[in-house]
């Protein structure tokens, strides 16, 4: 830990006959908040102010939505500040399911509600679903590190917000389909929050994916929001970052 030079890493700054808190303390523990989140450096940089509306079409939208794609964005963006504002207020147990096809913005809008979460003092999980499906399998391995599946799942089922990120259309088992149902349920039934994304933009082929059970709990728990474009939002970035750089 790097020396504090106001307190010496005391703590405390001292100012005649009194003392008062240093500002290093929010910071240590918006550090180890940071930490406990899972959350990467590049994730850390998603915030509702660096969220651009540019990418989503005024004019295109599905046949079937009654909003274009920029009304869409902008109607999610603002029920994610909703989610924050009223999570503060009164721990707000209704989340949000934030469905899209890749490279439409999802998981930014859910770094952008985890990181105002965590500058405001909550504490927040942020779960990649096929990676902590691994973890859990991994921990079975007799020459693992160690980590306990029991350890993993009660650390998703009790923190306070949870993030399950890209809860997607890959091949599920009845064996992954019933670790998501167990902690979507426990969830449910402790009215803890989550904010999921998926990929899957219908919710029949949800259904299939993750089974009726599970789905129901989710739209039982969650506002359904969607966000939509015309191209990738990352291969924007990178062709942008390529025109940039021959230009410098």
């Amino acid at each position: 830990m790097a020396d504090c030079p106001l307190c010496n890493n005391s703590g405390l700054i001292l100012e005649g006959d009194l003392a008062r808190p240093c500002e290093c303390i929010e910071r240590r523990r918006l550090n180890r908040r940071l930490a406990l989140s899972h959350l990467t450096p590049l994730l850390r940089t998603f915030t509702f102010d660096r969220f651009s509306f540019r990418y989503y079409s005024p004019h295109a939208a599905a046949p079937d939505r009654k909003y274009s794609y920029l009304d869409a964005a902008k109607r999610a963006h603002r029920a994610a500040l909703e989610f924050c504002d009223r999570y503060a207020q009164d721990g707000g147990t209704e989340g949000m399911l934030i469905q899209g096809g890749v490279g439409s913005g999802k998981t930014y809008l859910a770094c952008c509600i985890a990181n105002r979460l965590l500058e405001d003092g909550h504490r927040v999980l942020f779960l990649v679903v096929p990676e902590f499906l691994d973890q859990i399998r991994s921990s079975y391995d007799v020459n693992g590190n160690g980590t306990k599946e029991s350890d993993l799942m009660e650390g998703a089922r009790d923190v306070p917000v949870l993030i399950l990120d890209d809860l997607g259309a890959h091949q599920y088992t009845d064996w992954s389909r019933q670790k998501i149902y167990s902690l979507v349920n426990y969830r449910v039934n402790h009215q803890l929050p989550v904010i999921v994304t998926t990929n899957i933009t219908d919710l029949s082929a949800l259904y299939e994916h993750l089974g009726e059970r599970t789905v129901s709990r989710l739209l039982q728990m969650c506002q359904l929001w969607h966000l939509a474009v015309e191209i990738d939002i990352r291969i924007i970035k990178r062709k942008e970052s390529e025109r940039t750089s021959q230009l410098s």
